[in-house]
C-alpha cells in the first residue's frame, strides 16, 4: 500500500509483516533526506532507558534518548523546531529541523530555553542506500504518509505511535493494532 512517494519530511510506517527485523519492526521514522544517493530517517518511538544528561555531561536536562536507527549508534543526531535559535540547522520539511550548532544547543538546554517539546535526540540513524528503500517499498516492508502534525511530531510521537497509525489506516490494519509485539507469544 504505498499512497505516497517517499520525500524527506514523510513519514515511513513499518507494515506489520515486518517482523523479523529487530530495529524496525513496529517502527514510525522521519524520513530526513531522500534522493538519488539515498535516504536517512529516524525512527521516532523507540525509546532508550536513559537520557540525554547520561552521554553528555555537560547536558543538565534529563531529555530522553531514542534509537534513530542501526546505522552509527554511538553518534548522536537531532530534530528540533527552533531553527531560529540552533544555527546551521537543516530544514527537513514543515518546521523540522535536522542538527545545527551543538554548543549552542547544550547551552539552550541547560538555560531552559529549549524543551523537550522542540527537540528530539537519537542513537543512530536509519539509512538507505540508492534504490534500496525503493526496493523495501516494491516488497511492502513500508507504509509512506504524509507528516500530518509537522513540527508537534517531536510530542507526538510516542511509543504507541505505531499503533496509532495501524488504527488510522483501518481496514486489516486494525487487527494488528492490538497484536501482540511478538505473535508467537499469543
Amino acid at each position: 500500500m504505498l499512497s505516497v512517494k517517499p520525500k524527506k519530511g514523510k513519514l515511513l510506517i513499518a507494515e506489520p509483516t515486518l517482523t523479523g527485523d529487530v530495529s524496525f519492526n513496529r517502527s514510525v521514522v522521519l524520513l530526513a533526506e531522500h534522493n538519488d544517493e539515498g535516504s536517512v530517517g529516524f525512527i521516532l518511538n523507540k525509546p532508550l532507558d536513559y537520557s540525554i544528561n547520561d552521554l553528555i555531561t555537560e547536558i543538565e536536562v534529563p531529555l530522553q534518548v531514542f534509537n534513530g536507527g542501526p546505522v552509527e549508534q554511538d553518534n548522536l543526531y537531532f530534530i528540533h523546531k527552533v531553527p531560529h535559535l540552533i544555527t546551521n540547522s537543516v530544514e527537513i520539511s514543515d518546521g523540522i529541523y535536522w542538527g545545527g550548532d551543538f554548543d549552542i544547543t547544550v547551552d539552550l538546554i541547560n538555560q531552559g530555553v529549549i524543551t523537550e517539546k522542540e527537540i528530539r535526540f537519537f542513537l543512530g540513524y536509519s539509512g538507505w542506500s540508492s534504490l534500496q528503500l525503493d526496493e523495501e517499498l516494491i516488497s511492502k516492508s513500508w507504509i509512506v504518509v504524509p507528516n500530518q502534525y509537522e513540527s508537534d511530531i517531536i510530542q507526538k510521537s510516542t511509543k504507541a505511535f505505531w499503533k496509532e497509525h495501524m488504527i488510522e489506516l483501518g481496514g486489516d490494519y486494525l487487527l494488528w493494532s492490538n497484536a501482540p509485539e511478538n505473535p508467537s507469544l499469543n
